[in-house]
């Protein structure tokens, strides 16, 4: 077995629902990442690259027939490389670099490219076919942005609630405050504000062609608790979920080189990839699905809490990310998200994954070693996390 490292890492800024990178398919959006990962590092033949593995949540629109193989031609790699896409809702693109991690480990691969795409803006409607031809009633048609369609009607309706009435759930059961959802959400746009002037994600952007966008569109560096204490409950008449304490629909790539110690790559790796884990919940309190599976990479690292330097910790909503707080007394929650989160960065689903762990990587750098936790949360109930060394 040999280790697995994170050679470099890049991310397209995250646009806004129907805004500036509406106009951008998701498969251009991946092979703009995948043509820039590979122009910054000019040493790596494409052609010894053994597998693009990206994650898509939707899969229901242009993303569709394997987008990480589409996305690869569309980004001019040779035909002998292959792609896979891989599908595990917000975790997805964890998934690939987690997939990507363990075929190094074991020897099969060398040198792969994993990351992921989410489109939001342009997931499609859809309808479900008719069971029988020539149907006299009308047929209900589906949005696939985001949550359930198409339910089986087994499932039982406990677990097929919303996800904002999924974090409800975890607020009353955790005893989080609507005030404290606002301040962590506050918080996650002054420090990613800050960070973006600091240019510390300088380092990590890929601008989109055509696309005047240069930094996150979602951030609001002027958000206080008293602004957003004024918006209505999104999904209870006296709830504590917002829209601004809950991380917004967007559009986004991101795309890691992952490879082994000898890899045919001429560049000092970020970090090493030394635990994953992965774990699962009841569906209807999903958020802290993160929990077990930090707790499990953690163990198969050999390290604990007081080993971690800092964690990214996905933003789903404010109350999940505060409910895996409380359910893990030992860690110092002013070492989690120092620059921000997805409530202000943006969460597009397939992307999420790739973001947060190349933000570790790149951190790490920037620290000259260091320990660092990346986790995120998953509809219906699960949970991934890694940890990275350097």
């Amino acid at each position: 077995m040999t280790g697995s490292f994170v050679y470099d890492a890049v991310r397209t800024p995250f646009g806004r629902f129907g805004k500036s990178l509406s106009g951008q398919r998701p498969d251009d959006l991946l092979a703009v990442t995948i043509k820039e990962i590979l122009a910054r590092n000019p040493g790596v033949d494409p052609a010894t690259i053994d597998d693009v593995i990206a994650g898509a949540a939707n899969q229901a629109g242009e993303d569709n027939r394997d987008v990480a193989r589409m996305s690869a031609l569309l980004a001019g790699l040779p035909t002998s490389v292959p792609g896979v896409t891989v599908n595990r809702l917000c975790g997805s693109s964890l998934q690939a670099i987690m997939d990507a991690s363990r075929l190094v480990e074991t020897g099969d691969s060398s040198l792969v490219l994993a990351g992921g795409v989410e489109s939001m803006s342009r997931a499609p409607w859809v309808v479900s076919k008719p069971t029988k031809a020539f149907p006299a009633t009308n047929e209900i048609m589906h949005s696939t942005t985001i949550g359930w369609r198409l339910v089986n009607p087994r499932m039982p309706k406990e677990w097929t609630i919303s996800l904002g009435a999924s974090n409800e759930i975890l607020a009353e059961r955790y005893g989080i405050t609507r005030e404290e959802q606002d301040a962590f959400a506050a918080s996650s746009h002054v420090k990613a504000a800050a960070a973006w002037d600091a240019g510390i994600y300088e380092n990590e952007i890929v601008s989109v062609p055509g696309v005047d966008l240069t930094r996150d569109e979602g951030i609001r560096a002027d958000s206080t608790v008293a602004s957003l204490s004024g918006l209505k409950p999104a999904f209870a008449e006296n709830g504590t979920i917002t829209a601004g304490n809950s991380s917004p629909l967007n559009d986004g790539a991101s795309m890691l080189i992952i490879g082994a110690e000898n890899a045919p790559i001429d560049a000092e790796p970020l970090a090493r990839i030394i635990g994953r884990g992965v774990a699962a919940v009841d569906p209807d309190v999903f958020g802290i699905g993160p929990v077990e599976a930090v707790n499990r990479a953690l163990r198969s690292a050999g390290k604990t809490w007081a080993n971690v330097d800092f964690v990214e910790l996905n933003e789903a909503f404010a109350a999940q990310s505060l409910a895996c707080l409380r359910l893990w007394p030992e860690l110092d929650p002013g070492r989690v998200n120092i620059h921000g989160g997805a409530i202000a960065i943006g969460h597009p689903l397939g992307a999420s994954g790739g973001r947060i762990v190349g933000h570790a990587a790149h951190e790490l750098k920037r620290r000259g070693g260091g320990v660092a936790v990346a986790a995120i949360c998953i509809g219906v109930g699960q949970g991934l996390a890694v940890v990275l060394e350097r």
